[in-house]
Order: structure tokens, then C-alpha cells, then sequence
């Protein structure tokens, strides 16, 4: 038992020695004094933290990980300071300092052989570099003129060439016969914008409550054609149910125009108009403007023409308020005016009659929302005077009913 006691203890105490004698034999025969320039200052004596730890303590391995070895490089950074390099053969360095940067020899690359940089307002530099004299002013220097270098995009500058033709070199008619592509080219053309479409719409089509004089009212247009050139029917008027008179309709209109699109928000439109009521008939000439103004307002203006030499007008617009997505708020305006006084038809001159319209309606669908609302009407200027002559009334007050509808 002691014998093997005594050989653990000697392996042991081997094992803590091995470290010492790696590190002190690793550069064997290396005098690192003895070098020209080289004189390190004296060293330090060994720490002898090792030697005060019990070996038995401690394992061997953990004593030999390099963990524990690697604080010796501060310490042997700090050992070399006061080394004087310039000693040494072939490290030769200029002594920093105001003197030396006076004296130092400014370094010309001009020498060094195809380093030709012109004159940049130093010392000119001589030698020269094939192919790269870059000497001279380079201010009219043509870029666009080196391989690679084209300008394009919008580096172009403006022009007015006409636009290249389409081409017309199709490729599927290498493939298939070019009188059926030709087919098939069309329709995709008509399918694509080139349709007919239609619309029949009704903005007002409502029953008027009034008082003791109950009335109906209709407002719709109705077209045909494609995106730039339609067909346009409009028609409107009004009438009095079981009134003092009778049931009668006091005004019915309807208008046959052309419609040009002339931008994307306004249709151009001119036609004529056939007044059926009131009476005598009458005939007119029309050119009006119809369209979406700035903030999305509906607006409609027209100028009529009679055959009689009568020169009417009538401005008209109204503004869909969403409150959500079914239910929409809609105030409506319409101005009817006339450049002269008509007996006839009862009309004066200037702005003849409004009328001011307030209508909530419920999209059932897109194409079906009831509405209700409150519309008042009053007849202005000579027109006023014209209905009193007659026993009318010149204003009234309407709660409304009805539907919006198209399709």
C-alpha cells in the first residue's frame, strides 16, 4: 500500500513540473539579449503562485489547462518595453518630431516610372504611363464617347422624336395560321374595351307629401354605346295627384343626345330637347357639359336653344355622402334659368325657379336603395309673379319617398 501511495504522489509532482520545464526549454538556445538592439530588461522573478498550492489539491489536469497560462501575455508585453528596433540591423526609422518632419524628403511618385498625374498645382511630376496621361483640363470631357458608357433612361436629353411604330411582327403567327390569329386579335380587342355597354338609371323616382297637394317627381338618363362615344336619353319632370285641378303633370321633358368623352371626368353632349309639357310644346337645341368635378360632385350644365329663338339653361349637381357603406346621404341642387321672359310657358328671366334636396337613401343593393328626404321648391323672379297670376303656389315643401335604382 505504501508503494503505491509513494509512485501516485511522484506522478503527481511530475505532472505539476511538466508545464515549468515546456515553457522555459520551448525556444532552446534562443538569447534573445544577445541580438543588436534587442536588450530586454531584466525579468521578473518567477511567481511563485504555483509552489504555494498543495499538490494534492488540486487535480492534475485542471493544472495543466491553458487557461491558466494565458495571463503571462500582458506580462510579457510589458517585459519588452524600452526595445529599441532601430538597432537592428536594416530597422532604421526616422526619429519623429518637429525637426525630422522638416528635414524628412518629400516623396515625388511623379519619378516612379507611368505615374504621370499632370499638374495638380503641386510640384509638377515627371515620368509618364502609357496610356494614362491624365495631364490637361477635363472639363469638356465627352463620357458618352468611351466604350460602355452611353448615356440612356433619363440621362437622355428631351426630345421631341415621334414614339416608335408598334410591332407588328407577331410571333403566334409563326405558329398558327395568321388569318385565325388576326380573328382572334380582334376579339380580344372588343372584349378588352372595344364592348357596347348600357345603363338605365334612375337618380329620383319618388312620391311628394305636401300639403293638401300630394305630387310625384322622375329624374333618369339612359345610354348605350362604349367609353368614349355614347347614346344618351335623359327625361324629367313632374306632377300634382289630388289637387283643387285634378291630377295633371306640370312639366315633362325629354333630351336625345350625342356624348363625347373629353377626359376621363367629362362627357361633352349635344342633342335636342322636346318639352311635352307645359304647354305649348316646345323644341330646343342642346350642348351641355356632364361629369365628375374636383371632390367628387356630380355636376351637370346645359344650354338650350327653342325654336322660337328661346334661350334657356340649367345647372344641377349633388354629392354622395357614405355615413357607411350602405347607408348614403345625398344633397341635391338644381338651378333652372332663362335669358328672357317667356308669357307662354310662364317663365321670367334670371334664375327662374331652384330647388334644394335632401334624400337618405339604404343600399339594399347597388342597384336598388329606397330613400327618403325632404325637397323644398320655389319659383323666383317673374316666374313668381307668373304662378300668383295664375293661383299657384310659388314654393313648396316636400317630405319624399322613394327609390334609386339602375341597371
Amino acid at each position: 500500500m505504501k508503494r503505491v501511495l509513494t509512485t501516485l504522489l511522484g506522478g503527481a509532482a511530475m505532472l505539476l513540473a511538466i508545464p515549468v520545464t515546456a515553457q522555459a526549454q520551448s525556444m532552446p538556445g534562443m538569447d534573445h539579449s544577445s541580438m543588436p538592439g534587442m536588450a530586454m530588461p531584466a525579468k521578473k522573478s518567477a511567481s511563485p503562485k504555483p509552489a504555494k498550492k498543495p499538490a494534492a489539491k488540486k487535480p492534475a489536469p485542471k493544472r495543466a489547462a491553458p487557461v491558466r497560462v494565458a495571463p503571462a501575455k500582458p506580462a510579457a508585453r510589458q517585459d519588452m518595453e524600452g526595445m529599441d528596433h532601430s538597432t537592428m540591423p536594416g530597422m532604421a526609422m526616422p526619429q519623429p518630431g518637429p525637426a525630422a518632419a522638416a528635414t524628412a524628403p518629400t516623396m515625388d511618385h511623379g519619378a516612379m516610372p507611368g505615374m504621370d498625374m499632370g499638374n495638380s498645382g503641386s510640384t509638377p511630376m515627371a515620368g509618364s504611363m502609357p496610356g494614362m496621361n491624365m495631364s490637361g483640363d477635363h472639363s469638356g470631357h465627352d463620357m458618352a464617347a468611351m466604350p460602355g458608357m452611353e448615356m440612356t433612361g433619363t440621362a437622355l436629353p428631351a426630345g421631341n422624336a415621334p414614339a416608335p411604330k408598334p410591332p407588328m411582327d407577331h410571333y403566334a403567327d409563326r405558329q398558327f395560321p395568321p388569318a385565325a390569329m388576326t380573328q382572334s386579335r380582334m376579339a380580344m380587342m372588343h372584349e378588352q374595351g372595344g364592348q357596347a355597354f348600357y345603363q338605365i338609371m334612375f337618380n329620383i323616382a319618388e312620391y311628394q307629401v305636401r300639403n293638401g297637394r300630394d305630387g310625384y317627381r322622375w329624374d333618369g338618363e339612359a345610354w348605350y354605346g362604349g367609353d368614349v362615344n355614347r347614346l344618351t336619353l335623359k327625361s324629367e319632370g313632374e306632377g300634382v295627384l289630388g289637387g283643387p285641378g285634378g291630377s295633371f303633370m306640370e312639366t315633362a321633358e325629354v333630351q336625345a343626345l350625342y356624348s363625347r368623352a373629353i377626359d376621363p371626368y367629362w362627357n361633352l353632349q349635344a342633342g335636342v330637347r322636346y318639352d311635352f309639357k307645359p304647354n305649348p310644346s316646345r323644341t330646343y337645341a342642346t350642348v351641355g357639359l356632364e361629369g365628375l368635378a374636383p371632390y367628387w360632385f356630380e355636376t351637370e350644365a346645359a344650354l338650350f336653344l327653342s325654336n322660337k329663338g328661346e334661350v334657356l339653361g340649367r345647372v344641377e349637381g349633388y354629392y354622395d355622402q357614405r355615413i357607411t357603406q350602405r347607408i348614403i346621404l345625398q344633397p341635391r341642387i338644381e338651378l333652372n334659368l332663362s335669358a328672357q321672359d317667356v308669357p307662354e310657358t310662364r317663365i321670367g328671366s334670371g334664375i327662374s325657379n331652384a330647388e334644394f334636396g335632401l334624400r337618405l337613401r339604404y343600399e339594399i343593393r347597388r342597384q336598388f336603395a329606397p330613400y327618403i328626404g325632404v325637397s323644398y321648391d320655389r319659383k323666383l323672379g317673374k316666374t313668381a309673379d307668373y304662378a300668383r297670376a295664375d293661383g299657384e303656389r310659388i314654393k313648396a315643401t316636400s317630405f319624399v319617398i322613394g327609390v334609386r335604382t339602375w341597371f
